[in-house]
């Protein structure tokens, strides 16, 4: 009789392997050596274990997490994944984790034993359960570190400091960032820069938020960027740059003679808002292939935890809305 009380856990220690190797045996059983495999089917048999009923159909897919499936951001890290997914055979599961690390830890539990593989991008989740997903199946993560885990980095540092370097030769002395979600790397990432790229030219940087990533959140971050008399304002990401582009013009403050925006991400609407918004190119395509070209790769891994990582680098793309900083005070509409 077979129960689904019993996990793989159950079957992995019945037959002294790992829960991947159970994993890959239920889903993927001639990539694991016939030895192996036999032990871990008479460990099943043994403890009556029944399989997930869903992974008849879930076995081909490869699930991709994302943070919020509305944010541009995600597009082409999307498109570049489905991509490679599909030349591979694989079909692609995509779940929208609500900017939640309650919803993101419930997700990924329930695609571990059932999907070929995970992508996570910009995961709001600590290392930990990462790691523990990481030994039941394979794990790629983009834009986090986290040991043992493979990762694709798209590092904005340089970028950034690039960025504070154009404001700098525009005149600006005073500059504020805008932080986004508080448990994003790439926040602490690009914050760092910012300040580490102010205090080598002799800048006054400060910070404000955090601040939803969204044109809602960057049109509330507009007035604390306006109270605190900067000349310049460098954003988390596109949709906090466009929030803001819309209530500096709400309140009369012209962009960039009153007050320069750069954002970061370069993603969709970003060169066609008014004005052609100042950015960071980031890229994003070619980061979702990369990704799934190693989860790929990882899943005829013998050992899921052995991680990896790539990187690749972002630039800064200078349009209209950066100028020469202002003089004098900023009279202030509503």
């Amino acid at each position: 009789m077979y129960t689904r009380d019993v996990t793989m856990r159950d079957v992995a220690a019945r037959a002294k392997v790992a829960v991947s190797t159970v994993s890959r045996v239920v889903s993927n059983p001639e990539r694991i050596a016939a030895p192996t495999r036999e032990r871990v089917l008479r460990a099943m048999r043994e403890l009556g274990y029944a399989p997930p009923l869903s992974r008849s159909t879930t076995s081909g897919s490869v699930a991709m997490l994302v943070a919020d499936i509305t944010n541009p951001f995600f597009f082409d890290l999307i498109r570049g994944s489905q991509e490679q997914l599909k030349a591979a055979g694989f079909s692609q599961l995509l779940i929208d984790t609500e900017e939640s690390p309650v919803v993101e830890a419930s997700s990924l539990e329930a695609v571990a034993d059932s999907a070929a593989g995970v992508i996570l991008t910009a995961t709001r989740l600590d290392d930990a359960p990462i790691r523990a997903a990481a030994e039941r199946i394979p794990v790629v993560c983009i834009n986090r570190a986290v040991s043992g885990v493979t990762t694709v980095m798209m590092s904005t540092r340089t970028a950034m400091e690039d960025a504070v370097e154009h404001l700098a030769t525009l005149g600006h002395r005073r500059i504020c960032y805008v932080h986004g979600p508080p448990v994003s790397w790439s926040d602490a990432e690009r914050w760092a820069s910012c300040a580490d790229a102010g205090a080598r030219l002799g800048l006054e940087v400060i910070e404000v938020g955090p601040h939803e990533p969204s044109v809602p959140g960057g049109k509330a971050a507009a007035d604390d960027v306006l109270d605190s008399g900067v000349t310049a304002v460098l954003a988390f990401n596109d949709l906090v740059a466009i929030g803001i582009l819309q209530r500096l013009s709400q309140r009369g403050v012209r962009v960039p003679e009153d007050l320069s925006v750069v954002g970061c991400d370069d993603t969709f609407g970003a060169d066609f808002c008014n004005p052609p918004l100042t950015t960071l190119t980031v890229p994003l395509l070619e980061a979702g292939r990369l990704a799934t070209t190693l989860l790929l790769d990882k899943l005829g891994a013998a050992d899921l935890a052995a991680g990896r990582e790539a990187s690749l680098s972002a630039h800064l793309t200078v349009r209209s809305s950066t100028g020469p900083a202002r003089t004098g005070q900023l009279v202030l509409g509503r």
